[in-house]
């Protein structure tokens, strides 16, 4: 039977052996120094990141505003007597010149005398004059309204075409609106001429009339169609001559009225556009300025600040029967245009941080970030023009905090 071969001596063996065990140490520490150093290593920090645009960018004022009806007229007596009970409500609807607000008995002794009757007539010849004034001012009103729908008109198809600018077309627009306005209060103020005339001229023939005629009973028909806002005599009284008896006005011609502070209302010009928040509507209702007042005033605010504000009027021109809800009195919340830029690079104000007498934003490049340096813009606390320093498309760190710096690796959150 034949032996098995012994195994010939290798003399390199064992050294072989030692290299590779050395080689695993190698590889054992360069694991342990790689660790170290990940561990030791900033991890990224997770920031929120905004995309650069360009578009349109609108600064606006907000504050807290209250509707108002435009055209208000007290219906007072005529003359001193008894008034009769008055049943009409608040809110009622009245029609000029046939709605009965109230029922007079005149005051016994209303003959009247010599400095009566002249006093009388002068009033008759001062309505007489109110009414040549009010119907010059609504021919000059109408004739105005068709020179302004007309541009308008023009201005649209220009726009169209895009032969002018969306600024031309919104001053044609507002003049437009404006128009329109001075034409129907110049009807309210025609219409209330004609009352007062009629009021001046029924004081006048009633002293004049038999004493049989002259007790007889005296109704104040409505000057103007609309609603009843107040009534400020409701039962049987005795009241003088000019005493106020209701409140009368259209509530569908509303105005809002807005205060703000003086500083915002040099930079708020008429017809501005406005949009009505919080009013009790699933939608924003639109308006323009129509009025900056001259003369501002003190107001105490919340914290106890005295603050200078103005009041800023604005003519709705959402159309009634979208807002037939809203009412005399009623609070809203009011945006009202300052400034517009159009296609301008943007950013969220988030995005900007002031250094020293610069301000800078993060911009994202790879895993690291860069600051850099920007010239702002306009800014409507949302967003911030940027008029240097950033590009379309590229990202900055939003909100970024004091661990951002220059050249940190980030990780951005998935916003």
């Amino acid at each position: 039977m034949t032996e098995p071969a012994e195994t010939p001596f290798d003399p390199t063996a064992g050294d072989n052996h030692q290299r590779r065990r050395q080689g695993w140490r190698w590889i054992a520490g360069a694991l342990l120094i790689a660790l170290i150093v990940a561990g030791m290593w900033p991890a990224a920090l997770p920031v929120e990141t905004a995309t650069v645009t360009r578009g349109d960018l609108i600064a606006t004022v907000n504050e807290e505003g209250v509707t108002q009806v435009r055209h208000r007229y007290i219906v007072s007596s005529p003359s001193a007597g008894q008034l009769q009970r008055i049943d009409l409500k608040p809110g009622a609807s009245v029609i000029a010149g046939e709605t009965v607000l109230a029922v007079l008995e005149p005051a016994g002794g209303d003959i009247l005398d010599r400095r009566s009757r002249a006093q009388a007539e002068a009033r008759v010849r001062a309505a007489t004059s109110q009414v040549d004034q009010a119907e010059a001012q609504r021919a000059s009103a109408a004739a105005l309204l068709d020179l302004a729908q007309s541009k308008a008109t023009r201005q649209r198809s220009l726009a169209k075409q895009q032969l002018v600018s969306q600024q031309v077309l919104d001053v044609a627009l507002n003049q437009e609106t404006t128009a329109a306005q001075e034409d129907r209060a110049s009807t309210f103020a025609l219409q209330v001429a004609r009352f007062e005339l009629e009021q001046a001229q029924a004081v006048l023939n009633r002293g004049d009339a038999p004493a049989d005629l002259a007790d007889a009973l005296m109704e104040i028909n409505s000057p103007i169609s609309g609603r009843v806002l107040r009534v400020m005599q409701e039962s049987s009284r005795v009241v003088t001559s000019g005493m106020p008896i209701l409140e009368l006005g259209d509530p569908t011609d509303l105005e809002v009225r807005i205060e703000v502070l003086s500083r915002d209302g040099v930079a708020i010009k008429p017809g501005a556009r406005v949009w009505l928040e919080q009013w009790g509507g699933d939608f924003d209702l639109e308006a323009r300025v129509r009025w900056v007042e001259p003369a501002a005033f003190t107001k105490v605010s919340a914290l106890g600040v005295e603050e200078q504000r103005v009041n800023v009027l604005a003519d709705l021109t959402t159309p009634p029967d979208q807002r037939a809800s809203l009412g005399d009195g009623y609070r809203v919340e009011a945006r009202i245009e300052k400034a517009r830029r159009g296609m301008v690079i943007q950013i969220p104000a988030g995005a900007l941080f002031q250094d020293g007498q610069t301000w800078s934003t993060f911009v994202l490049n790879g895993s690291k970030v860069e600051k850099r340096t920007v010239q702002p813009g306009l800014s409507n606390g949302l967003q911030t023009e940027i008029l240097a320093g950033l590009e379309p498309d590229e990202s900055v760190v939003l909100y970024p905090g004091d661990r951002v710096k220059d050249g940190s690796r980030v990780a951005p959150l998935d916003n």
